[in-house]
């Protein structure tokens, strides 16, 4: 017994030797600091993606300008005349940017100058609308590059009932806009059954969807139900006035209520991903498949109803166009905004706010690009350098880590990790030591 007790008070000295370097070591590194943590966050990255993307540009807009071009030829002899050329070309690049997507301040009335945010706002509705939809299938684990198809699809119904149906103002606005996400969800549940039950990649069968819907509408608008007997121009009737959504703020901008719904959207999708059960399910499902079904979710379920959801809001988002700003169907109703809006879900980082976000940011750079090129003739090809590069910078943070010496995300976990490691390693040896 006399043996016994001081082994084992040997025994509890020694685990109290090895807790302490341990606890003083993990004192540091226990958590990172706040420039750490913005550093190494997701908004950093899309932030300055943005910012790399617009020096990329700014380059671009240097090559293209003659007057840069003429005074780089004498650059060593009068380099004054390179610089000043330089700040002019991309104060006039930037600044016509700027009034043509946020204030016009050189505009002779105050409906002029305030023109342009109501623009930015009316290009980015259904950019927010089709880049939600994508951003619900990326949560989930799935790609869904069909929004051109479900978009064409959310037009040709929507548009159809406007223009078709005679029913009360109210009423037919709602039943249009219905229609136009039914369209969208019907569009989207074909790739989304056929990747529940055969696997098919969603990639594939929504690419080939945007061509058949394409090919659909093309037909459609050579049809006396859509265009009108008699009439061989592929431009469908125009919508009903009683479908129409209303102006925002009158007759003198395009702005219309469009915009109030994709902000309800947004507010709606976060509460879906965020705050109820089925949105849960979608997370977890877009994270680890086995383990949620594991887990007793219905992945094969859920991931049709994914689909279903996001070509249900890019079916919404056809209704800017159709019933807010042109009114009508044409064979490029669609523009690009389902492509442009797996953009904008990216750089939102797939979130509800970041996708609002960066619809805005896209609108304001579409509805700026007309007016940079008429002030200082930049071609607008540039702005879609810009997004493209936005894209590239988005998908490659090393790339941009890189180029900013910013660190890996988590690397202060590891860091703090190893401090433990190395703290336990040598604790036992400074026990011995010390009892020796």
């Amino acid at each position: 017994m006399s043996e016994a007790t001081p082994s084992g008070a040997t025994t509890a000295a020694q685990k109290q030797n090895d807790r302490t370097p341990a606890t003083s070591s993990e004192k540091q590194p226990e958590r990172p600091g706040l420039l750490r943590q913005i550093a190494e966050s997701n908004t950093l990255m899309g932030v300055l993606a943005v910012v790399t993307a617009m020096i990329v540009g700014s380059l671009l807009i240097l090559i293209a300008d003659d007057n840069v071009r003429t005074t780089a030829g004498y650059f060593f002899a009068r380099p004054g005349d390179f610089i000043g050329a330089v700040g002019t070309c991309l104060a006039d690049a930037y600044s016509s940017l700027l009034r043509g997507g946020v204030f016009d301040w050189r505009a002779s009335s105050a409906a002029r100058m305030w023109r342009p945010i109501t623009e930015t706002l009316t290009v980015a509705t259904p950019l927010i609308l089709a880049g939600l939809g994508m951003a619900v299938a990326f949560r989930a684990g799935l790609f869904n590059v069909g929004g051109q198809g479900q978009i064409i699809l959310g037009a040709v119904v929507g548009g159809y009932a406007g223009f078709a149906w005679n029913l009360p103002g109210g009423l037919h606005l709602l039943v249009a806009v219905l229609g136009a996400v039914v369209g969208g969800a019907l569009w989207g549940a074909i790739p989304g059954v056929l990747r529940a039950t055969t696997g098919a990649s969603e990639v594939i069968t929504t690419i080939m969807l945007n061509s058949v819907a394409a090919y659909l509408l093309a037909h459609l608008l050579t049809t006396a139900t859509f265009i009108g007997a008699g009439n061989a121009n592929p431009k469908s009737l125009p919508v009903g006035g009683t479908a129409r959504y209303p102006l925002l703020l009158g007759s003198p901008f395009r702005l219309h209520l469009g915009f109030i719904v994709a902000l309800l959207a947004a507010i709606f999708v976060w509460w879906l991903l965020e705050r109820s059960e089925i949105g849960f399910q979608f997370r977890a499902t877009g994270l680890n498949p086995q383990a949620a079904l594991t887990a007793g979710i219905n992945v094969p379920r859920i991931t049709a109803l994914v689909m279903i959801v996001s070509g249900a809001l890019c079916g919404l988002a056809a209704t800017a166009p159709v019933l807010g700003t042109q009114h009508y169907l044409t064979t490029s109703v669609a523009g690009s905004i389902g492509f442009d809006a797996m953009t904008v879900a990216l750089l939102g980082r797939s979130t509800p706010q970041g996708t609002v976000l960066a619809g805005l940011l896209f609108g304001a750079l579409t509805a700026g690009g007309t007016t940079m090129q008429a002030a200082t003739g930049t071609p607008i090809d540039i702005v879609l350098v810009l997004q493209s590069m936005i894209v590239l910078f988005i998908a490659a943070p090393p790339l941009v880590r890189a180029i900013y010496h910013l660190p890996t995300p988590g690397s202060w976990r590891r860091r703090r990790r190893e401090v433990i490691d190395a703290a336990a390693a040598v604790a036992p040896a400074a026990a011995e030591k010390k009892e020796a």
